[in-house]
């Protein structure tokens, strides 16, 4: 009998505290409720943070994090000049507050993957076939901005807010890539073509500057040689000699120098001096 009497103590305080947890719901912090009225449908007030009472069975609240989240969207995307491009965007987002009940009502709480994925391949899309591939790296912060405006301007037809919109990653297709590198390799070997030619023109010049260098001296010296005779030459055949002797006599490996036309020369010998 005490048995029983506890029993139904403990399911009648049950049922209390199951009917009692029913009439409540808590909204945390970075969150909003959106209520369900059986009879009015949803309302469109969004509830705040806290603890509130509901009328069981007749509301229902469906929570929302309303707090900025990252969300990352990969689009394949042809250019102006018909080459692939990959590109990772990085979006953070969140819902707008006072339109929840219409994102409940249109999309429901998953609203984030109905939207984003679609608009932004969209906007990628458009956006990049406005570029060559070479120019989405040349122009890229330019490619960026467009691609933020347009976004967010879609997004919020949606009543979806974005902080903030970034290319994470930006790769071109293999063929693409080929194609870079045997323009590099050629850019080189043009370069290198237009260095030889230059250094072939400039060492022309030199030839033909030279060359008219050494026809004008050797006129001069005709021009010389005519009006002085062969004094002029007989001058330049001593001043020769006297510059020979001199280096010779400079020599350790010279011994002897004789007046007449022999030269003796010891060279790695011992010297000897003429009697």
């Amino acid at each position: 009998m005490p048995w029983t009497k506890f029993t139904k103590v403990a399911l009648g305080l049950g049922a209390a505290i199951t009917a009692v947890r029913s009439t409540v719901y808590t909204v945390d912090g970075g969150q909003r409720a959106v209520m369900f009225h059986r009879f009015e449908g949803v309302l469109e007030e969004p509830v705040g943070e806290g603890t509130h009472r509901k009328i069981p069975w007749v509301q229902k609240p469906y929570i929302f994090d309303i707090r900025t989240k990252p969300y990352e969207i990969k689009s394949d995307s042809g250019t102006k000049d018909l080459q692939m491009v990959n590109l990772t965007l990085r979006v953070m987002f969140r819902p707008d507050v006072s339109r929840l009940s219409y994102i409940y009502q249109n999309l429901g709480l998953d609203y984030s993957d109905k939207v984003l994925p679609a608009i932004g391949t969209e906007v990628l899309k458009a956006v990049v076939a406005q570029f060559n591939a070479d120019e989405l790296l040349t122009e890229r912060p330019q490619v960026s901005a467009l691609i933020r405006e347009t976004l967010i301007k879609r997004a919020k037809e949606f009543n979806i807010i974005l902080d903030d919109v970034s290319i994470t990653d930006l790769s071109y297709g293999k063929e693409f890539s080929l194609a870079v590198e045997r323009k590099q390799v050629a850019q080189q070997e043009a370069e290198r073509s237009k260095f030889v030619v230059a250094k072939a023109d400039q060492e022309r010049r030199a030839a033909v500057i030279r060359a008219e260098g050494e026809s004008e001296a050797a006129r001069v010296i005709s021009k010389a040689t005519a009006e002085a005779g062969m004094g002029l030459i007989e001058l330049r055949r001593i001043e020769a000699a006297r510059e020979v002797a001199i280096t010779l006599s400079n020599s350790p490996n010279v011994v002897y120098l004789p007046s007449g036309g022999n030269i003796l020369f010891a060279m790695n010998s011992p010297s000897k001096v003429a009697a």
